[in-house]
């Protein structure tokens, strides 16, 4: 029976919804290292759990090895070590390095945490991505800019989705950047115009099983940059469009290249979310890669057009290298509410119109619904203070969902 540990960080929201499919799932051995206490565990949850290991930092990997070998002292070896979030790959890795679990290494976890090393391997294996360097100093994002031109991308070394990332059109621009250093250096990168996807893909020992893909109405970049504009992920209900399909090609020589010779091993079970440009002349960019599960409510419009339950399917795979895919019968889509700029140092919502009428008009099409309530922060990613998840038969189905959604709800910050 396999021994499974798993790092829950917080026991809240999505993080309960991993924890819970591997409570539910039959034939392992489960355990989990949190940051929380263990009486934070949802009650109905902790008969499932073998062990709980409190750590002070779930992000530290010294912790982490002083958890596993608690865990391993008490319960057994450890044959897996899974968590979700982007930024615990790399210190994940060093943990099973250190006490010999298999899995991903440290080596193979900077390929895709560290969005440079990734890009330049990558390119190593003729791959198409943006023109792009590590710069360590101001000069060296002046002579960037000086090959390539403005617009560009200027974003940290291990970003984390558009956090700390801008968009520079200007030298006034770059220059109140704060200066890269060596031991922070910046990822500058020529700006793409094109279209953004993605493409999430179950690879088992390398072996790619299953393939899912969504498309960002606007980009997440531009949404961050523009306040006004209501961001939207749309997973379209033909499971066979030839928009995907073609890219498949090369997300497959991605993830070749960035598993390398660990491929074939446990390290290459894994569900990956690799976000891709589509050019106007029909060309493929590949923008970055995640060795984990998709954010952005991916996860349960997957499990929405696929009539499954993919927290439940990405444990399985963790666990026993299995996964059974299942035909797309739907579409879906989600869209995230949050209010127009303007509005000065306004730090709370005070006002949320037009609930009533996008849901009546939504119908059916709605499944879910996180409401902007008056009194809550005012955010600042470009997720808002709400959301909303939406399926219908067709695509056009949910396209006309979400945009009824977008166009009713208007929120108003004070």
């Amino acid at each position: 029976m396999p021994h499974i540990v798993f790092i829950a960080t917080h026991f809240l929201g999505n993080t309960n919804r991993y924890v819970k499919a591997f409570t539910e799932l039959e034939g392992i051995t489960f355990s989990v290292i949190s940051c929380d206490p263990s009486s934070s565990i949802p009650p109905s949850m902790r008969p499932r759990i073998a062990a709980h290991y409190r750590v002070a930092d779930c992000m530290d990997s010294a912790q982490l090895i002083e958890a596993l070998r608690a865990i391993a002292g008490s319960i057994g070896r450890v044959d897996r070590l899974a968590g979700f979030l982007e930024e615990l790959q790399v210190p994940m890795a060093e943990a099973r390095d250190a006490l010999g679990i298999e899995g991903l290494t440290t080596e193979t976890a900077r390929r895709f945490r560290d969005k440079d090393r990734m890009k330049e391997v990558l390119r190593a294996a003729n791959v198409p991505v943006a023109g792009s360097a590590l710069a360590t100093t101001r000069a060296e994002l002046e002579a960037f800019v000086g090959r390539v031109g403005y617009p560009v991308i200027v974003k940290p070394r291990a970003g984390l989705g558009t956090r700390a990332t801008y968009r520079v059109t200007n030298a006034e621009e770059l220059a109140a950047i704060p200066a890269p250093t060596a031991g922070a250096p910046l990822q500058i990168e020529e700006f793409v115009r094109a279209r953004e996807h993605t493409c999430e893909t179950v690879t088992v020992r390398g072996k790619p099983v299953w393939r899912s893909g969504t498309r960002y109405f606007p980009s997440p970049l531009e949404v961050l940059e523009t306040p006004w504009i209501q961001y939207a992920v749309l997973l379209p209900r033909e499971d066979d469009d030839v928009t995907w399909g073609d890219f498949h090609v090369t997300n497959g020589a991605a993830l070749a290249a960035l598993f390398g010779d660990q491929a074939h091993t446990a390290a290459g079970t894994a569900l990956t979310h690799m976000e891709w440009f589509l050019r106007e002349d029909g060309t493929h960019l590949v923008n970055e890669v995640g060795v984990r599960p998709p954010g952005v409510h991916i996860m349960p419009m997957m499990g929405l057009t696929h009539e499954t339950d993919m927290f439940a399917d990405w444990a399985r795979l963790v666990a026993f290298d299995e996964f059974t895919p299942k035909p797309r019968t739907c579409a879906a889509g989600a869209c995230f509410f949050r209010g127009p700029p303007g509005q000065g140092t306004a730090k709370r919502v005070v006002e949320v119109k037009g609930l009533e009428t996008a849901i009546e008009l939504c119908g059916d099409a709605l499944i879910h619904m996180k409401t902007p309530k008056i009194g809550d922060a005012r955010a600042t990613g470009y997720e808002g203070e709400g959301y909303a998840i939406v399926k219908h038969a067709t695509t056009d189905g949910v396209k006309h969902a979400l945009r009824t959604l977008i166009e009713n709800v208007q929120i108003r910050y004070g």
